[in-house]
């Protein structure tokens, strides 16, 4: 057991990978995600198998903040869970493109607004257990708005609201997801809200 709050470096040098990777099987690929399955020696020493979804794209996340202390959420029905979901304004970052590029414009298609400033306040990863996908989330201030530009495959709602409340639709369990969550509790500590 380790105590204490911060590990040195020394303790990630230490921290080796205990599996090991004997073959992997490409099962599944689309555009956005490749599915792999892995015949693995184990931590325990025995064989396994493990499943991993690797992402083509960054998750972006933005968290648009004006003046007055509102920001933005966006709805939308969630085909993978069946339900819809609101969520702070986020997209996709093909790999190998400039973050910043991608959720400037994520947040334009999806809100209209254009921020003159940006803050990169966070790296997640979403489901660590399962796939490599790394988010990122930054903080838009100094906005204008203009038009949308919805993609194809999305039917949005935009709802622009205090602050305060979308930390407490956090708070009740309205907003679920991840880097939604991470995001808004992560900028309320930042700017004291």
């Amino acid at each position: 057991m380790i105590e204490g709050g911060c590990l040195s470096p020394f303790f990630y040098a230490i921290m080796k990978n205990p599996w090991k990777t004997i073959t992997r099987k490409k099962i599944y690929e689309n555009p956005w995600i490749s599915l792999e399955e892995h015949d693995v020696i184990i931590p325990s020493g025995k064989k396994g198998i493990y499943g991993k979804i690797f992402f083509k794209n960054r998750g972006l996340g933005i968290i648009p903040l004006d003046q007055e202390g509102n920001t933005w959420l966006v709805g939308q029905y969630r085909y993978t869970l069946d339900e819809y979901s609101w969520e702070i304004p986020m997209g996709g970052g093909p790999l190998g493109q400039d973050i910043l590029e991608s959720a400037k414009r994520e947040l334009k298609e999806e809100t209209g607004l254009i921020a003159k400033k940006w803050e990169k306040i966070m790296r997640i990863h979403t489901s660590n257990s399962v796939t490599d996908e790394e988010g990122f989330v930054f903080l838009a201030e100094d906005l204008t708005q203009g038009e949308t530009e919805f993609e194809e495959t999305e039917q949005l709602q935009i709802l622009k609201l205090p602050f305060t409340e979308a930390i407490q639709k956090v708070m009740d369990g309205e907003i679920t997801d991840a880097i939604s969550i991470a995001g808004l509790l992560k900028v309320a500590r930042l700017k004291n809200l």
